[in-house]
């Protein structure tokens, strides 16, 4: 975002980030399907850990990043 207080290849990584949860949710709610579980299975727990934890602080950096641009 041009004038944002993010750094554009953190919003970017962040976007895609919250596009994939997004996309996990929306998964789990409509076909009962979690794909961060099927790849952290098929791995290791610290998968499903790591990827949950990313989607969350994309959230928060995307908060930051909407709270500060609308000042």
């Amino acid at each position: 975002m041009a004038g944002s207080p993010i750094p554009d290849p953190l919003g970017r990584i962040a976007h895609v980030l919250l596009v994939i949860g997004g996309l996990n949710w929306g998964l789990v709610g409509l076909l009962n399907t979690n794909l961060v579980k099927i790849i952290a299975d098929a791995s290791a727990d610290i998968v499903g850990t790591l990827v949950y934890t990313l989607v969350g602080l994309s959230a928060i950096i995307s908060l930051i990043d909407v709270a500060m641009a609308s000042k």
